[in-house]
């Protein structure tokens, strides 16, 4: 009997999700089923989880430098937008009339799809133009301030090229702002500043202090962390109302029992991925360049997406022109690859066109990259192979382009 080879796996979509940490697992296991109880509870076994809830929720403060009472868990990143676009939003709207809202226009689905929320419940919202390498235009933002904006909000680093933006320049442009309007009741609070981190938190400082945001959202997907479990950092004195009604947990903000071993889980993740900082950085930063400086001599023509230095250690993005990148990604699966295109937060025929290259102002590569995101179990010779592989995959994803048109 002829025995099967099994292909290796070689797993390179990190920024989608990444696998759960080895210590994280072990730190969440004793509160699936041993340690169990409603942290809410006043028998002893539930002020125990409520000691432990505690504990967690110090851990993230201490590596965000905020109070214990500024961490809100939440079940997702996602929802952690929610609660800071829409509960900035509802807040405001109780004493300013069509309150304003300013975001980029490569933000995450999940920042985006609640701009035309706010239009539907009576506010504005400005999206500010990125450059060619994802820049957010600041003159932009600073033009679009006015008596009614509440809330500015703009992601960390991009999920699908990389580019990391300027954030604190952001907040100072705001504090600006917000001196030169003093006269105004409303300029000494409004407006916020939030910005979603999931995608920085394994790379970039997290410092709130450093940072000067009033809202950071991180997601424990993306951390090494298990899925199904964020966070949202608000700052003392920031207005915000809840969007979700129940039993009053989180201060108010986030109703439902909280997931001991979840957010155990997330706060182990968020404490490593501080630890790991700067030496994973570096790591990833040379393997990085390296694959894009090798991928370049093979491919003379290929582009890269997003900024070339202020971008993510872990992030390639290679516009393939004239390539079906969809197509390309099957075949690169078939090769035991996984990568993907654009964000795998959008639907299936969404994610045949970037929103984000597009609004980059590169729409002949729109359909034609592929993003590559390596991460703590990328070797170098996975990258190796994935090069040795890509001129047989992108000259067939050419010619399938070219037979469907």
């Amino acid at each position: 009997m002829t025995k099967k080879i099994v292909k290796k796996r070689i797993y390179l979509d990190y920024a989608s999700t990444t696998p759960v940490d080895s210590d994280v697992l072990k730190a969440m296991i004793p509160y699936f089923s041993d340690s169990f109880q409603n942290p809410s509870a006043l028998y002893t076994e539930g002020v125990k989880m409520g000691r432990v809830l505690l504990e967690a929720r110090k851990s993230v403060a201490k590596a965000l430098s905020a109070n214990i009472d500024e961490i809100v868990f939440t079940g997702s990143g996602t929802e952690a937008d929610n609660l800071a676009v829409l509960g900035v939003f509802k807040a405001a709207q109780k004493i300013i009339s069509k309150p304003h809202v300013i975001i980029s226009a490569i933000e995450h689905p999940a920042i985006l799809e609640l701009a035309s929320q706010i239009q539907k419940m009576g506010g504005e919202v400005s999206i500010a133009p990125v450059s060619e390498d994802g820049l957010v235009d600041l003159e932009y933002i600073r033009n679009h301030l006015k008596s009614r904006t509440v809330l500015i909000s703009v992601m960390y680093a991009n999920n699908e090229v990389g580019t990391i933006q300027p954030i604190r320049e952001i907040a100072k442009l705001i504090r600006q702002y917000k001196k030169a309007q003093s006269h105004n009741l409303t300029a000494n609070t409004y407006p916020y500043f939030h910005t979603d981190a999931s995608q920085a938190a394994n790379y970039c400082t997290l410092n709130v202090l450093e940072l000067h945001t009033d809202l950071l959202t991180l997601d424990g997907s993306k951390i090494y962390g298990p899925k199904g479990v964020g966070a949202l950092f608000v700052k003392r004195g920031t207005h915000i109302d809840p969007v979700m009604f129940g039993g009053g947990q989180e201060k108010g903000l986030r109703s439902g029992t909280e997931s001991v071993p979840l957010i155990v889980g997330f706060a182990k993740a968020l404490s490593v991925a501080v630890q790991m900082c700067d030496a994973e950085s570096k790591r990833l930063t040379k393997l990085r360049d390296t694959t894009i400086d090798t991928v370049l001599k093979k491919f003379p023509h290929a582009i890269v997406n997003g900024h070339r230095t202020l971008r993510l250690p872990n992030n390639i993005n290679i516009c393939f022109e004239g390539t079906d990148a969809e197509f390309g990604v099957i075949l690169l699966d078939a090769e035991g690859f996984c990568v993907s295109t654009a964000s795998s937060c959008r639907t299936l025929s969404e994610n045949v066109r970037s929103y984000v290259l597009k609004a980059m102002g590169i729409e002949e590569c729109a359909q034609s990259s592929i993003r590559i995101t390596i991460g703590r179990g990328t070797k170098p010779n996975d990258l190796k192979s994935l090069i040795a592989i890509l001129p047989k995959v992108i000259q067939k994803a050419k010619i399938s382009l070219h037979v469907e048109s």
